[in-house]
């Protein structure tokens, strides 16, 4: 199991030896049996939730706060075809990680939402970070804290997350996994989903509401949106 040495939180306070075993105890891998195998459900069930990323070095971790759902008959689902050799992890069962590249500059992080052989996933599209800011400052030093894990293609960039990582199981893998710190979300705003052209006006993206770190416009992440 990775161990990390050095971890810098907000405040970019450098924390080692005991301290950074509190932090790694402090987050508690989920089980899969903890969460549903409902898309929809799953989508919700995320937010509050802590990604965490191993580094060398380090870790980095941010709370999600933002996501989509997308289900196997939905035409903007890349499953809506069946299965292919690019889109397989969607079809794993729930709580694989589901990488793509998107429009050869941005990779995308799914988690797949069904029991085996059904293809859907849930799309992280936003982090409030927590651990590890400067880890992943290193390639976005540009970026303030609130825009460094706001949207889909900031928040790989900022863990590294690439297609090496397509198909992880992320409750069991060492390098990129889903936990939780006891985080409780007081309200889940939701919204059509932001980007696209099929459908477009299905209410499939979920938000923590207030947050400061969500993407899209202000007009989607108002609860009354």
């Amino acid at each position: 199991m990775f161990i990390p040495f050095n971890i810098e939180t907000i405040r970019e306070t450098t924390i080692v030896g005991e301290a950074s075993r509190e932090i790694k105890r402090s987050i508690k891998r989920i089980p899969r049996a903890g969460v549903p195998s409902d898309t929809v459900e799953l989508a919700r069930t995320l937010l509050g939730k802590v990604l965490v990323r191993g580094l060398r070095g380090g870790m980095a971790a941010g709370r999600i706060v933002e996501t989509e759902a997308y289900l196997q008959n939905d035409p903007a689902c890349h499953a809506f075809r069946g299965i292919t050799p690019r889109n397989r992890s969607l079809f794993l069962e729930h709580g694989h990680a589901y990488v793509y590249l998107c429009y050869g500059t941005s990779y995308m992080l799914n988690v797949s939402s069904e029991p085996g052989g059904i293809g859907s996933g849930v799309l992280l599209r936003a982090l409030e970070p927590m651990y590890g800011t400067a880890h992943m400052q290193r390639n976005a030093a540009h970026l303030k804290l609130t825009d460094l894990t706001r949207g889909p293609g900031r928040l790989t960039a900022a863990l590294r997350v690439n297609l090496s990582h397509d198909g992880l199981n992320l409750f069991t893998d060492g390098q990129l996994w889903i936990g939780s710190d006891g985080h409780k979300v007081k309200s889940i705003g939701e919204s059509v989903r932001i980007g696209l052209t099929k459908a477009a006006d299905e209410r499939l993206r979920f938000f923590v509401a207030g947050s400061r770190y969500l993407s899209g416009p202000r007009r989607l992440n108002d609860l009354a949106s």
